[in-house]
Order: C-alpha cells, then sequence, then structure tokens
C-alpha cells in the first residue's frame, strides 16, 4: 500500500510530521530524526536503507572541519563573559552617552552589539544586560516597559552581527562559505544597531518621560572620556582581530574561532579574574554542551533535508514556485511571513532547518543573491524572538529577572522595537548591496 503515495507527497506529509511533534513538544533533533527514517523507509520499503542514512549522516555531516567553529566560538563567547568584558563594554558606553537623554539606552544597544560579536547567541545576550541594564535604568527612573524593550529588542543583535551561531547552521544547510555570510552580516548589524538607537533616541524625544531623568554631575571631562574609551580596548582588539582576520583572508572560520577563544582567555588572564580549576571545568563543560546540542540539531537537519532531496520534494517545490506568475518578491515576503509565524512557536535554529532546505533553492532559482537571503532570513527570524505568544528573548528575560516583572509586560515593551526591526528588516531587503558589498571585497 505504501507505493501508491508518491515519494513528494510522503515528503511533504513527513514535513506536516515534523511540525506536529515539534508543537507537542517533542525535542527537534528527535522529531527530525525519527520522521525521516520512517520516511526513507516509507519510500525505499526497506527498513535497512533508513537505518544506514541514520549512520552515514551522522558521520558525514560533523565530519568536516569546518565545524570546529562551533565550539570555538562558544568558547570566545563564554570565556569574555567569565571575565567580566560585558559589563565593562556597558559601563564604558554608558560612561560616554550619559548625558544624552535616552543615552543609558543606546549605550545598551551598543554594549550589545559588541557583545554579539564576542557570543552568537541571542538569549544569551538577553539574560545578560536584564542582569546588567535595566537596574541602571530604573536607577534613573526610566519607563519600565521602555527599558524592558531596549534589552530585548537589542538582544537579536546577538544573533545578527558575526559571529553567530545561526549563521553557521545557515552555511551548513546551504553549503555557503561559513565565512563570507560572517562578513554579509557586518553591514546589516550595524544598519539594526543605527536603526534603534535612533529610534530610542526620538522615544525619548517626543515622550521625555520614558528616558527618566539624565546622569547628574557627570562632567565628562577628557580624562573619564579617555579612559571610558580605552576601558574595553581588549574585546574590541578581539573582535577586529577574528573579524578582520577572516575578511583579510588571513584565517578560516575555524581558526578564527581558535584565535578568539585563546583571546577569550587571554581577557580572563589580562583581567585578573580569579578562575579556579573548577569554574573553568565549568565553562568547558558550557561550552561542550551548547556545541552538543547544535550538533545534533546539525545531524538530524542534514537527514531531513537528505530525505527532502532524495524524495524529490525539493526540486518539485522549487520548480513549481519558480513558475508561479507573480513578482518574485512576493514570494520572498512569503517566506518571512512564514518566518515570522514559526517564530511564534518554535526557536530560531529550529526554524532555519525546517524551512531553509526547502526555501533556500527557490530563492536562488528566484535570481536572489544567496548571502542576501541568509541575512533576511536570519533578521526575520530573529524578530519571531519578540512576538508573543512565544518569544525565546522574552522568556529568557523573565527567567533572569524573576517574579518582579510580567511577561505581558516585556510584550508590551518590545512593540516599538519590533517596528524598527521592521524597518531595518525592509532596508536589508530594499539595499541588498548592504549584505553583499563587503563579501564581495574578500
Amino acid at each position: 500500500g505504501a507505493a501508491m503515495i508518491s515519494p513528494p507527497m510522503l515528503a511533504l506529509i513527513s514535513v506536516g510530521l515534523v511540525f506536529a511533534l515539534i508543537v507537542l513538544g517533542v525535542h527537534i533533533g528527535v522529531a527530525l530524526a525519527a520522521v525521516s527514517v520512517v520516511t526513507l523507509w516509507c519510500i525505499t520499503g526497506k527498513f535497512a536503507v533508513a537505518i544506514s542514512l541514520l549512520q552515514t549522516t551522522a558521520y558525514n555531516a560533523v565530519m568536516d572541519y569546518v565545524f570546529a567553529v562551533v565550539p570555538l566560538f562558544v568558547l570566545m563567547g563564554l570565556f569574555s563573559t567569565v571575565s567580566g568584558a560585558t559589563r565593562e563594554l556597558f559601563t564604558s558606553a554608558q560612561a560616554l552617552l550619559g548625558r544624552v537623554r535616552g543615552g543609558i539606552g543606546i549605550a545598551t544597544v551598543f554594549a550589545n552589539a559588541v557583545f554579539a560579536a564576542i557570543t552568537g547567541v541571542s538569549v544569551a545576550s538577553a539574560a545578560v544586560f536584564s542582569k546588567i541594564a535595566l537596574p541602571e535604568m530604573e536607577r534613573l527612573r526610566y519607563d519600565r516597559k521602555f527599558s524592558l524593550g531596549i534589552v530585548a529588542g537589542s538582544a537579536i543583535l546577538g544573533m545578527l552581527i558575526p559571529p553567530s551561531v545561526l549563521m553557521i547552521v545557515y552555511g551548513v544547510l546551504t553549503e555557503q562559505a561559513i565565512g563570507k555570510l560572517f562578513i554579509a552580516g557586518v553591514l546589516p548589524g550595524l544598519v539594526v544597531t543605527l536603526i534603534l538607537s535612533l529610534g530610542i533616541w526620538g522615544m525619548v524625544r517626543v515622550t521625555p518621560r520614558l528616558g527618566g531623568n539624565v546622569e547628574e554631575g557627570s562632567r565628562l571631562d577628557l580624562r573619564s572620556l579617555v579612559r571610558a574609551a580605552v576601558a574595553p580596548w581588549a574585546v574590541m582588539a578581539l573582535v577586529i582581530l577574528v573579524m578582520g582576520g577572516i575578511w583579510g583572508g588571513f584565517f578560516t572560520p575555524t581558526e578564527a574561532g581558535a584565535v578568539g577563544a585563546a583571546g577569550g582567555f587571554l581577557l580572563i588572564l589580562v583581567k585578573r579574574v580569579r578562575l579556579t580549576p573548577r569554574s573553568l571545568w565549568q565553562v568547558l563543560l558550557a561550552g561542550g554542551q551548547t556545541t552538543a546540542s547544535i550538533f545534533l540539531l546539525l545531524i538530524c537537519a542534514q537527514m531531513y533535508s537528505r530525505v527532502l532531496t532524495m524524495s524529490g520534494l525539493a526540486g518539485n517545490i522549487t520548480e513549481w514556485v519558480s513558475a508561479l506568475a507573480i513578482p518574485p518578491i512576493f514570494i520572498i515576503l512569503g517566506f518571512i511571513v512564514v518566518f515570522l509565524l514559526l517564530g511564534t512557536m518554535i526557536d530560531s535554529t529550529s526554524i532555519l532547518l525546517l524551512t531553509i532546505p526547502l526555501m533556500h533553492p527557490i530563492a536562488v532559482k528566484l535570481g536572489y543573491d544567496p548571502l542576501w537571503f541568509g541575512i533576511v532570513s536570519i533578521v526575520s527570524i530573529e524578530l519571531g524572538l519578540l512576538t508573543p505568544p512565544f518569544g525565546m528573548v522574552v522568556f529568557s528575560m523573565k527567567s533572569a529577572i524573576g517574579e518582579d516583572v510580567q511577561i505581558e509586560e516585556i510584550f508590551a515593551g518590545t512593540l516599538p522595537f519590533v517596528l524598527m526591526l521592521g524597518v531595518a528588516l525592509a532596508i536589508i531587503i530594499a539595499f541588498p548591496t548592504l549584505s553583499t558589498w563587503l563579501p564581495s571585497l574578500m
């Protein structure tokens, strides 16, 4: 009876099945792997073939040298955080912007942008800045929702400014050079940073009470200005070294990760942070856990996209969509709507894993630049991290802050920031050069 259903149809059913499982709360890796094996079993009628897919993919999916990027960049982020670099970034941005109305808000965005260039996970940044920036804004009597929105909105930079885990995953799924993707994210990341900063400044101009009091008595003499600018020099140097090295072709993304991780460890030594063997072990363990969970996802995603390709579904859909008589940009906008809808239910890595194997070939067939489409996808997916009912960043903040705050408050605070990010997304879509110019110089 199984032979009655065509392979592409079976694959289509499997996509629905994966969704159903995820919504029921099954771990996405498990859902992808299980459904892939069952689908292949149905298509070929041989259980052994399906199981051998598990075997070969598990080996091949992470055999590639490129994958050393993941643990290395994760370590770089963890080391830099342990060294206290984040607080320092924020303090120095605060010193430089403290006199401006809404200055602490803008400082949060800037600190987040630099922190994003070290970590690559939005949820981490939301948790860290909830602890660092919120108390400061509270002290200056910022509007509560406004300050929550600032932290949530700027956390999005984590995934957009390279090195980011999402970019690595995207690169793996689409066989794009990860180094190029990293560099493609630089200008769009700056655009988002600028728009958030201007947005905060504008909101405070229109309704001054949002921005509370301005820091009194902080006369900015040259000495303290210089001190504020110099304090985070080590982190800035690390970021410039890592990104500049990739861009100039001095080292591969994997080597850059190694340089970054070593640099992060140096930061700890330079700052004379006491690092006991126990806490070093905790850091390495955390790095291992993050890496393992990403690898599991990557392996399972590879299986899934192999099944979609083997069944002929990916090819069929690409043919069908690219033959539609509508302007290609509408198809891209349709994809973005899908990203936003999925963002209300599942986390960003899972969204990429589910959609990109089907969407990427279509975008390329329609003549779009794969780097540009990658950045557009990532920004859209990140927007979904802020939208109710299931914004990952919002939940991460809630757990960092605890009982003092209602989920609804954070969602209400993020609204203006969702709009700002929408504007940024529109700019990134309208000017593809933003994403393609820097990589083209590599």
